[in-house]
């Protein structure tokens, strides 16, 4: 068999699964592909407490900011069908060392599961059943708080509290509808500090808060309605006024599948905008997986294949590679592993940038706990470990010309469960697409976190009654959800003439009341106002965002501004400054240059002319309208508040 190039070969078996970019990609590609993905929305409530017990919600603490540190290993229990759960099992089998930083503020001695649930947070579920309701969804006549096991240790119970609020219900997109599953009410997880070998740290100051999990049939055919989806999930539960915001307050959990593959869960996508370019690449990774399948099974048959591993005496090789070479120093085993008939699939392309061999690495991480770079492959796209040294463990091992081989290197403690798991890895290569949750990550890619969750893992939460929900409670629930629909503001934005650019900020901020109220009881211009908040404000917000800020302050300095008769160019400058000034007065915040000057347009144009003397061209600046700017940017800083700006630029030309 003719050796193999690495990089010739990931290029021409990316070709050959018909891959494209996100951009170059059609509706027929995806159709081709057999797209199909549904979504989890998780998004935190503005509680004042924590959701089964009375620990205040949003309080945080800093990373070395700690009053206790416990440590607990996790163990599988049985479902209530007698069985285990496979998430439960392979969490079971790393071995890992949980330790929680526990802040007395922030958690008590129900997060550590020393104490059991007190009763069910009353504002929670009710905020979630308005939630429901916004949905279109049918409220259940009773709460029934299941266990979820997690067996990653993000919760020292070993499992989450949870219950469905509602079922069936809709939510409209731009071109179709899309149906939801149901929506639950469940506590949130710890969140992870560092997960280093058999160590995993977490903070417990974010577990057992509220939060909603939306549920979508998988009805979505393509990443951009995906996206879409996610979007309008989001701004309809925050037009409630009664969600959380900021960074970690709401994840998408997206679940992808291809034709002829299976469903796997991209876990924890924390911005939407994220979401096209992770399933857009899911959906080809899986589609090579299958092309990857049918390679093998032309070569040989899943029972008449077989592994086979050969320890290594370093002291026979020559390696470069510094963690190689850091490993033997630390006195860790070298090991060989043979694939027969593996040649031309490890460098075989999976993602953007990672060939097959990345599938291995990624488990070696996560279920052996063996930090990464983990291995090398003799087909690796790097010059890792040289063909030489690859040549010679062929040798060694009797390789046949079409088979592959890998190289890792583990603590003597972990060199067996990397073999377990490498053949694990190996025989799934069979079965085409294994089902599993994995990582994103910022670059579009994704990496493997557990095995899939089942059903194995849900059983009732025999601490907890049922509680009933009455008709009457839910109708008079039903009176605080808002009347305006989705669509309906879409639809408003569009007669005000505000940019589509505007409308994510906008509506992620649920500042379509606000808007509604300045246009209506201020009579200010419905574009002007959402252009303001949709482009300046949210620029001066994201500069400022970790200070506190109340949208009404707003609506306040519009109307001090329009009653006093002020330009609202100035607006700008005052909003920024209210940011760092919050307890301010409007005549404080007023720039100081502001003074109701009759002649100021005089005054402009003598300016104008001595700026215009001052303009130096370059190379970014040569034309008539290149000065111009120059000497209008000069200006407004000057008379910002004196006069208006249509009056400047006419008393400046």
């Amino acid at each position: 068999m003719k050796k193999i190039d690495p990089i010739e070969n990931f290029e021409n078996s990316r070709k050959k699964i018909g891959y494209k970019n996100r951009k170059e990609a059609t509706q027929k590609d995806y159709d081709r592909l057999g797209f199909k993905s549904g979504l989890e929305v998780h998004q935190q409530l503005l509680t004042e407490k924590k959701l089964f017990c009375r620990c205040p919600a949003g309080r945080f603490q800093k990373p070395n900011e700690y009053d206790a540190e416990i440590i607990r290993h996790m163990r599988p229990t049985l479902s209530e069908m007698g069985e285990y759960d496979g998430t439960a099992l392979m969490e079971f089998r790393t071995k890992k060392e949980i330790v929680y930083h526990i802040a007395n503020p922030t958690a008590c001695t129900y997060e550590i599961d020393d104490t059991p649930p007190f009763f069910i947070d009353k504002q929670a579920v009710e905020i979630a059943i308005e939630a429901a309701l916004a949905s279109k969804m049918s409220i259940v006549g009773e709460l029934h708080i299941t266990r979820k096991q997690y067996l990653d240790g993000s919760i020292p119970t070993g499992f989450q509290r949870t219950a469905i609020i509602g079922i069936e219900g809709s939510l409209p997109l731009k071109h179709k509808n899309v149906k939801l599953i149901q929506m639950s009410l469940e506590e949130d997880a710890c969140r992870e500090v560092s997960d280093i070998r058999h160590r995993r740290i977490y903070r417990t100051d974010r577990l057992g808060m509220p939060l909603i999990e939306t549920v979508t049939y998988p009805e979505l055919m393509n990443p951009d309605e995906l996206m879409e989806a996610g979007n309008a999930i989001r701004f309809l539960n925050r037009s409630l006024g009664k969600m959380r915001v900021g960074i970690g307050a709401g994840r998408e959990d997206v679940n992808v599948s291809c034709k002829g593959g299976t469903r796997v869960e991209i876990k924890g996508v924390a911005h939407t905008k994220w979401i096209p370019e992770l399933s857009h690449n899911e959906v080809y990774r899986q589609w090579a997986l299958l092309a990857i399948r049918d390679l093998l099974k032309k070569r040989c048959k899943k029972d008449d294949w077989k592994m086979t591993s050969l320890k290594l005496n370093p002291k026979e090789y020559k390696f470069y590679f510094t963690p190689v070479v850091d490993a033997i120093n630390h006195g860790e085993q070298l090991w060989a592993v043979n694939l027969p008939h593996f040649a031309g699939l490890l460098s075989h392309f999976t993602q953007p940038g990672k060939p097959f061999y990345d599938e291995f690495a990624g488990r070696l991480k996560v279920i052996a706990c063996i930090e990464r770079p983990n291995m090398a492959s003799s087909e690796d796209l790097d010059d890792v470990i040289s063909d030489h040294v690859f040549a010679q463990v062929a040798a060694k091992m009797n390789a046949g010309a079409d088979d592959a081989q890998i190289i890792f290197w583990a603590p003597e403690a972990d060199a067996q469960m990397a073999l377990d798991v490498i053949e694990e890895r190996a025989l799934m290569t069979f079965d085409g697409v294994p089902k599993e949750t994995r990582k994103s990550l910022k670059d579009g890619t994704t990496i493997f976190e557990r095995v899939l969750p089942g059903a194995d893992r849900m059983y009732p939460d025999t601490d907890s009654a049922p509680i009933p929900l009455d008709n009457s409670y839910i109708e008079e629930i039903r009176k605080r959800v808002p009347a305006v629909e989705l669509p309906a503001r879409y639809e408003q934005f569009q007669k005000w003439g505000i940019p589509e650019n505007c409308y994510f900020y906008l509506l992620t901020n649920n500042l379509y009341p606000l808007l509604q109220r300045m246009v209506k009881e201020l009579k200010l211009d419905g574009k002007y106002i959402g252009t303001f908040m949709g482009q300046r404000f949210k620029h001066i917000h994201g500069v400022h965002r970790a200070l506190p800020f109340s949208y009404e302050r707003v609506y306040d300095l519009f109307a001090y501004l329009k009653k006093n008769k002020i330009d609202f160019a100035v607006a700008l400058t005052m909003v920024e400054k209210m940011f760092n000034q919050p307890d301010a007065s409007f005549e404080e915040l007023l720039p100081k240059r502001y003074t109701m000057n009759v002649n100021a347009e005089m005054k402009v144009a003598e300016d104008a002319k001595l700026l215009k003397k001052q303009f130096v061209p370059n190379r970014k600046r040569t034309n008539a309208n290149d000065k111009f700017n120059y000497v209008m940017g000069m200006l407004r800083a000057k008379y910002e508040g004196r006069i208006s700006m249509d009056k400047l630029a006419k008393a400046a030309k």
